[in-house]
């Protein structure tokens, strides 16, 4: 097809064109029709046209130059070529025929004949004047539809038409009907349609045949009489001849010309000429003698019948249409199906999937419910019934021009989503509405939305931001938990993975990724980013920005601030370079500063705002708590740039009840405040700010028995108690960093380490105060309700006296006796009583039902919760039993185990009488279930905050039993639960926590006081058992309660092995450091790094064998790594130790990934495996492996950890094994192990058909197998290739007795088993294979060789041979054999 001229392109491209087109010979699109002269009055119209010339424009003739402007030669007339002009007609004539001109139409005027015409008077009429027609007046008769002409036209026609056929009685006489008529009933329903037009036209004329096309004058005449023989033959003909004439029509005409005859436009195209033909002045006159109307029942009938199903009800409009309304003259009735009722709802239940459909609110509604329809929840096309409007059908109305319906869209997506992460939906919706949402580009709408010029439409794009990106209750999960133990600091809400579509990349040329990915980090479209993290898509799309013009410029409503302030909060919240570009902002943090933390402002009263602007609002303090929170950095730029020190002066001066505003606003900007001076205390910062309101400080503190004791307690009232205490620990804990450390290392060191400006003087006198409303609270906790009621200030006040014994403590010019004195004081008056209350153990009883890692089902993603968009996914609504909830002991009882740690590790001898809180039943219930085999909670971002409080509670509770392991060891009880649950914690540990787990692999994971079985006989009982397994007796001196004595005598070498290997990252093990050891000049930020996974793997004893491995590969001179020995002794032993006595240690880490880490040591190098202690060692581990229960669960088929593929793994053992083992055995069993029959054939074909050399290096005798035999031969092997193998190996005497027994002894019970299987399933290849081993075997000239294969009967691994012979044949192998090696007798004599 050619294409068309597009602007721009010159005459050449034109004439280019004309070319192709002139080529192809196409007809043109266009045809001439060039008409003849107008004298041609004689031209046959039936000749047909002539074709019309083309005209080729050419450029070959033409000059170059333009032509001059001279006048051009007058023009001609040139006559058409059809119609010539006569040669001998008289112009004058000519031109008077054809004389058009007044004068001359006026000298030929004829009259009409009127003699016979009927007179029309008018009506008469009351009024002077005869009325006028209006196009607005009712027509009597007119037809529903009138095809394409204009209503005036029909106004116009429809009152011809009632003026010319007004007749009482017709003078044109109705033929009778046919016989067939009469008996409608027995006809089809087309039949009876053409006898109802029969009957209503009575064959007035003809309607097919009209004579149109015939040349003559008398073609209606001739039209007629073939009409009036049609109907005579009709009448002549029965209905069945009828009927059968009719199907033989239908059957030779063309489908499509049926279709026209029948179609609709057809009959009223024949109806519309008729009516216009008798309407002719010159047609038919019709003699009217009455006045009332007969109109033609096939004008309008018809036309009705085929527009409506004949089936269908006619159309039920709620109210009757009125000519006198606007538009309604004429009822189109099409157009008004949509206000019939709603067809009914289907109540029969389906398996299909259904559209979800949500009402304003944003409620899902059920597929059959019924709602009025005034609710407006059925204004849209699809699924008219149905109430409710889509997701779809939300996103096109935001799309709308209509800015209360843009509006109206946002505000449901925005419930929708508020009701979705709430989990409101269930199981009721199929996928997820979030990822629904983004994926469909809502989070740019949004963004679009907030560009509007309209303020409804923004407030609403703000509302439904806030819905997207913040969690109900993830905010307030965090503010309750501000003043626990380490609550401050929090894991950054951002993804953990940010380039999950870059999984691929490993296979790609390191160089080739950098280069790829380098113009990718600042280059990438919003987009791209918001797939992988919406917040980083967001910050692309200068979000911030707009978001400081809405606040600075426009001025909103108090609700879009507050939303616009959250979603600055959860932007904060994201990372440290998501908090640093909201600070960074032109004029973002001045504006919230000056407009919503102003220092004086007029009183609000009770009633809610009007605006916000110029009112402090505690949202704008959360605000800069959150970004202080991010860095050390961030902290200090607030303090010195934007004047907080004047506001938090300012807010805190006055009590909450003395500000002029409502009263949680109050008490919430109160404690904000105090929570944002604690934050900036966390970093050594704000100190100097104590001296100023210390007595504000002393007034509030005052105040707090009194509150206590005030019931019920008030939520809002605890919260801003327990942000004071909080406060009052940082400040006290900042008089012990007085002369800090300088480290270069530190995360922080780029702001200079200032000394605090508080001394121990100037805090010393708070710890009395405090105390009264600590005994105050414990009070309360035999009574539940009011105890919960309390919230986190108990909490608080243990943790500020923990703060204060430990800043005592730290001070070099005060006497240690005072301190000493005050904490037995403490212990006797306070601590002791309240262990033996029996309240506290009810405290401990419920740790399990509370626990996170006990109750993995409180770990379970959100529903709506998306990789992309991170959020704790806490709806608000907790269980009081969970770690987060009102009823959970986490907090406190970790609180007071953080005091007791400090009292005992400064006082020494309370550690006998605290220590007695470690034999609550309780604890050690906890401490089992923990241990119990159980499926690892999923790590989500709620789980691992949660997990890492539970893991804070732990370690303290471990880190008391060491200190009363190490005082007195003879009284210590339960050390080996105690050690296996420090096994079990620093394997969970997370990000943020290597502090602890340094602290564990220091003082808690080697200590010999943890290991009660050296002294309580466990080698001895270690040897019973080795000798109860193996049946045999080994030298003691090498057996396993000697390897583990001498085990236990070098924890110490263990230790700082492992401490070696198990390094953690120094930056952020220094950063721990200080939060966990309260140096608060060294403390980086409060953000914890991202938790991907925990600290260490499951599998971190081998962890010293895998870094021996990789070293030895990445060594390019081949030569071991330093003190290789000493590393792999350390490593082995400590993996027998936790193997013979802490085995639910090693769980986690699957058999098979135990003996690919064995394997690593025989992979080192070449002499490693030489060593006798290691020797030693390793065949003790593999006795271990292979235990009966043990080796159930090695499987080798399986994805195993750190390992991408175990026969790679065992293909590089084996070609090492060929090159280096010189027939050691311990390697050999390695070897052998994974050939058993249960394992992948691919293994055994890798030594069999790729190092068939190791076989005669596998002289392991069979008495030293570690398992037994039958693990290799049964079931028998189906794999004809390796068969094959087998047999090659055999005759060709690869594979011997002398030098390999264990596999000879397993290829003779194979081929064996395969000569001599009959089994009627087996292919022909198989067959014919078999009978063709059977036959060589039979010709075999070794004669032990061929006794072996035929007399095979099963394995016995105490004969020399491995196996036992049938003296002679069975008998039904006897015949098998005959028949066979007859068949090959007679084949050999036959070819001789």
């Amino acid at each position: 097809m050619l294409s068309r001229p597009k602007p721009g392109e010159s005459e050449v491209d034109l004439l280019r064109f004309q070319s192709q087109f002139l080529a192809t010979g196409a007809a043109p699109a266009v045809q001439l029709v060039k008409k003849g002269s107008r004298g041609g009055g004689n031209t046959n119209l039936d000749q047909p046209l002539l074709q019309d010339r083309r005209d080729v424009v050419t450029l070959d003739n033409l000059p170059d130059s333009p032509p001059a402007l001279v006048p051009a030669p007058p023009k001609r007339a040139r006559p058409s070529p059809g119609c010539p002009l006569p040669e001998h007609e008289d112009p004058e004539e000519r031109l008077n025929r054809h004389d058009q001109h007044i004068t001359a139409v006026l000298t030929k005027i004829i009259e009409r004949d009127t003699s016979s015409v009927a007179v029309n008077l008018p009506m008469p009429s009351g009024v002077a004047f005869p009325p006028v027609f209006h196009r607005s007046q009712e027509r009597q008769g007119k037809s529903a539809t009138s095809g394409k002409r204009s209503i005036f036209a029909q106004e116009i026609a429809a009152k011809r038409a009632s003026e010319t056929s007004v007749s009482p009685v017709r003078e044109v006489s109705t033929p009778d009907p046919p016989d067939g008529a009469a008996s409608c009933e027995a006809l089809t329903p087309w039949e009876q349609g053409s006898q109802l037009h029969w009957g209503s036209r009575g064959f007035q004329g003809p309607h097919l045949v009209t004579g149109k096309g015939l040349g003559s004058k008398n073609a209606e005449q001739e039209a007629q009489t073939i009409h009036e023989e049609n109907i005579a033959k009709l009448h002549a003909m029965a209905p069945e001849e009828i009927l059968r004439e009719q199907q033989r029509l239908l059957a030779q005409l063309d489908p499509s010309l049926v279709a026209f005859l029948r179609s609709p436009s057809h009959t009223q195209e024949q109806a519309g000429e008729k009516t216009t033909e008798e309407q002719r002045p010159g047609g038919h006159s019709v003699e009217v003698t009455g006045e009332e109307p007969i109109v033609p029942t096939f004008a309008s009938e018809p036309r009705q019948e085929d527009d409506l199903d004949p089936g269908a009800p006619a159309l039920a409009l709620p109210v009757t249409p009125n000519k006198e309304w606007v538009h309604m003259d004429t009822v189109e009735l099409e157009k008004l199906h949509w206000t019939q009722d709603l067809p009914p709802l289907r109540k029969k239940q389906t398996q299909e999937r259904m559209q979800a459909r949500f009402n304003l609110q944003g409620e899902l509604l059920a597929p059959d419910v019924d709602l009025p329809t005034h609710l407006g929840l059925h204004h849209h096309g699809e699924e008219a019934e149905r109430a409710g409007y889509s997701l779809q059908e939300l996103f096109h109305l935001t799309r709308s021009q209509v800015s209360q319906q843009r509006a109206l869209a946002l505000h449901v997506l925005a419930q929708v989503i508020g009701r979705a992460q709430a989990g409101e939906f269930g199981d009721r919706l199929v996928g997820s509405v979030l990822r629904l949402l983004l994926d469909a580009g809502f989070l740019f709408l949004l963004r679009f939305s907030l560009d509007d010029r309209v303020d409804g439409v923004i407030a609403a794009a703000v509302q439904a931001l806030r819905a997207l990106l913040v969690a109900p209750g993830d905010e307030e999960l965090l503010d309750s938990t501000f003043s626990w133990y380490r609550g401050a600091l929090v894991f950054p809400l951002m993804p953990s993975q940010e380039d999950e579509d870059d999984e691929d990349e490993d296979e790609e040329p390191p160089a080739e990724k950098v280069k790829r990915k380098s113009p990718e980090q600042g280059n990438r479209p919003p987009s791209d980013l918001a797939r992988h993290d919406v917040i980083k898509g967001l910050l692309a799309t200068n979000l911030l920005p707009r978001l400081r013009y809405l606040l600075e410029v426009t001025c909103p409503a108090p609700s879009v601030v507050l939303d616009i302030l959250a979603v600055l909060i959860r932007l904060a919240r994201h990372s440290l370079e998501s908090a640093t570009r909201v600070l960074e902002c032109p004029r973002l943090v001045e504006t919230i500063v000056r407009e919503f933390l102003p220092t004086s402002w007029s009183p609000m009263g009770a009633g809610p705002a009007p605006s916000l602007h110029r009112v402090p609002c505690a949202a704008a303090m959360k605000l800069l708590r959150v970004l202080a929170s991010a860095g050390r950095n961030i902290a200090a730029r607030l303090l010195s740039s934007f004047d907080l020190r004047s506001r938090l002066s300012r807010f805190l001066a006055e009590a909450p009840q003395e500000m002029a505003l409502p009263p949680e606003e109050a008490e919430a900007l109160n404690s904000e405040a105090f929570r944002l001076w604690a934050v900036a205390a966390s970093y050594g910062q704000g100190a100097d700010l104590y001296r100023e309101l210390y007595p504000v400080l002393m007034r509030a503190l005052q105040a707090v028995p009194e509150e206590l004791s005030t019931q019920p307690a008030r939520p809002l009232s605890m919260q801003r108690i327990a942000s004071l205490l909080t406060l009052l620990a940082q400040l006290t804990l900042a008089t012990s960093n007085t002369a800090p450390e300088p480290s270069s290392d530190s995360a922080g060191a780029s702001v200079s380490a200032t000394p605090s400006s508080i001394t121990w003087t100037q805090v010393s006198g708070l710890q009395p105060l405090v105390e009264p409303c600590l005994r105050q609270t414990l009070k309360l906790l035999p009574r539940p309700e009011m105890w919960q009621a309390l919230g986190p200030v108990p909490t608080a006040c243990l943790l500020f006296i923990d703060a204060h014994y430990q800043a005592w403590s730290q001070q070099p010019n005060l006497c240690p006796g005072d301190w000493l004195q005050d904490m037995e004081r403490l212990s006797e008056s306070l601590l002791l009583p309240l262990l033996r209350t029996p309240t506290l153990g009810s405290l401990w009883d419920s740790l399990g039902s509370c626990s996170p890692l006990c109750n993995p089902q409180f770990c379970v993603r959100a529903p709506e919760g998306l990789p992309s968009l991170v959020s704790l996914g806490s709806t608000g609504g907790r269980l009081s039993l969970s770690l987060a909830g009102s009823a959970s002991p986490f907090p406190f009882l970790t609180a007071l185990l953080c005091l007791f740690n400090t009292l005992t590790r400064i006082h020494k001898g309370l550690c006998d009488q605290l220590a007695a809180i470690l034999a609550t039943p309780g604890l050690q219930n906890y401490f089992l279930q923990c241990l119990a085999p159980m499926a690892a909670p999923h790590l989500t971002p709620f789980s691992a905050w949660a997990l890492r409080h539970e893991y804070h509670l732990q370690y303290l509770a471990l880190i008391l039993a060491q200190k009363a392991a190490t005082v007195q060891p003879d009284l210590a009880i339960n050390t080996a639960l105690h050690h296996s649950m420090v096994l079990a914690l620093l394997s969970r540990l997370l990000p943020g926590s290597e502090h602890l787990a340094h602290e564990l692999l220091l003082s808690c994971v080697f200590r010999l006081e943890f290991l009660p079985e050296r002294a309580s006989g466990g080698l001895e009982a270690a040897d019973f058992s080795d000798r109860l397994s193996l049946g045999n007796s080994k030298d003691s001196g090498c057996g396993r309660g000697a390897l583990l004595a001498q085990a236990c005598q070098d924890l110490p070498s263990i230790r700082s092995c492992y401490l070696t290997h198990c390094s953690l990252a120094r930056a952020s093990l220094l950063a721990s450091q200080a939060s966990y050891r309260g140096e608060l000049q060294r403390v980086p930020g409060l953000l914890l790094p991202v938790p991907k996974e925990p600290l260490l793997p499951t599998d971190w004893p081998f962890l010293p064998l895998i870094h021996l491995y990789h070293q030895a590969a990445d060594t390019s001179l081949g030569l071991p790594p330093a003190d290789t020995i000493g590393t792999a002794l350390r490593a082995l032993q400590w993996v027998l130790v936790l193997e013979s006595w802490r085995p639910q240690a090693l769980w986690a880490v699957p058999p098979a990934a135990r003996l690919a880490r064995l394997m690593c040591v025989f992979l080192v190098d070449s002499e490693l495996f030489r060593e006798t202690p290691v020797q030693h060692l390793v065949a003790a581990l593999l006795a271990r492996l292979c235990q009966p229960q043990v080796l159930l669960d090695l499987k080798l088929d399986c994805p195993l950890p750190g390992l991408a593929s175990f026969p790679d793994l065992y293909a590089s053992f084996l070609e090492h094994f060929e090159a280096v083992s010189y027939g050691d055995h311990l390697f050999g069993a390695l070897v052998l192990l994974p050939l058993q029959r249960r394992f992948s054939v691919t293994l055994r074909l890798a030594l069999f058909g790729e190092h068939v050399g190791a076989l005669r290096a596998l002289g392991l005798p069979l008495t030293q197998l570690p398992v037994s035999l039958e693990c290799y031969t049964e079931p028998p092997e189906d794999n004809l290739a390796l068969l094959q193998l087998y047999f090659w190996a055999l005759v060709t005497g690869a594979l011997c007795p002398r030098w390999c027994p264990v596999l000879y002894a397993v290829a003779v019970a194979h081929v064996n088993s395969f000569i001599f299987s009959q089994d009627p399933k087996s292919s022909e290849e198989v067959k014919a294979a078999r009978r063709s081993l059977l036959q060589k075997t039979w010709l075999l000239a070794d004669e032990g060789l061929r006794q072996h294969l035929l007399h095979y009967k099963f394995p016995n691994s105490a004969l020399p041979e491995g196996f036992e012979l049938y003296p002679q044949l069975p008998p039904l192998r006897q015949q098998y054999l005959q028949r066979l090696t007859s068949g090959t007798l007679e084949n050999g004599v036959s070819k001789a």
